[in-house]
This record gives structure tokens, sequence and C-alpha cells, in this order.
């Protein structure tokens, strides 16, 4: 996986809530990009229920949240929909988002890891860890953010 400092390859994908272009957000506020493996499993339901849970600890840092996995459109909306989960679930079209970010497999499987990456307003990351990270954690990153500018 790509490692802090790397910076965050850009991308175009269709989404939820219309066409995400990575390159609209760089330079105007951090990104939390979480890869998950799929929509509706324990695991994935509980982290981005979580920042579901947050948004307005998010948007204090004005933080742009995108979920990332190669499920369906469909499938995203009807995740998204279920949950109330007001953020973008992006379609991974080939898992070319995954492959450019380095986010391996799970287990050698269809299914790719979890990943949490951060984005500052540089375009550089400067948090990637696997994993099902707390959201504590991620805040605790986004407040260094606003702290240096």
């Amino acid at each position: 996986m790509l490692s802090v400092g790397t910076k965050a390859p850009l991308f175009e994908a269709e989404s939820t809530q219309g066409t995400i272009n990575l390159a609209h957000y760089v330079g105007k506020q951090p990104i939390v990009l979480i890869f998950y493996p799929m929509d509706e499993t324990p695991g994935c339901t509980k982290q981005l229920c979580a920042v579901r849970d947050s948004r307005a600890l998010y948007a204090r840092h004005n933080a742009v949240v995108l979920g990332v996995n190669p499920g369906t459109l469909e499938g995203h909306r009807q995740f998204a929909e279920k949950h109330n989960y007001d953020f973008p679930l992006v379609v991974d079209n080939g898992g070319e988002i995954r492959k450019s970010y380095d986010v391996g497999k799970f287990l050698g499987l269809i299914a790719q890891q979890r990943v949490v990456f951060i984005i500052d307003q540089e375009g550089k990351i400067v948090f990637a860890e696997k994993g099902l990270r707390p959201t504590e954690e991620i805040l605790g990153v986004l407040q260094s953010l606003s702290t240096k500018a």
C-alpha cells in the first residue's frame, strides 16, 4: 500500500453522489479515503456507520470522506440508503483505484483489504493504515492538519 508522504493518485469515478473527481478536493480540504471490502458486511457497515455518526466531527475539519470498493453503483446506492450514509460510496470499476493506491486483496481473495488513507490539502498521503481504524484516530490526524494550516 502507498506510504505516508506519497502523492495521492487522482481518480475520477462514479459514486452514490455523482461523479467524483479527486482533483476537485485537493488544495481545498482534507480527504479521508476508506477502502472497504464489501457492502453489507458487519465490519464494513460498522466502519461506515461510525463515519455517518461522526459527520459533525468530520465537518469541523472540512474533511470529505469517500468509501471505495468494486461494488456496483446500484449496490452502493442500496447500502447507502439503508444506512443513511450522507457521503459518497465510490465504484472502483476493475479495481483501478485500489491498484493505484496499492491496496491488496484480502487473503488473496476477490475482496480488497480494509485501508484508510488521509490526504492533506497538498495532495500528499499523511495517514495510511490497514484495518478498522477508530474514528478518534482519524479525527486526531485531521486535527493535526487543522493546526498546521
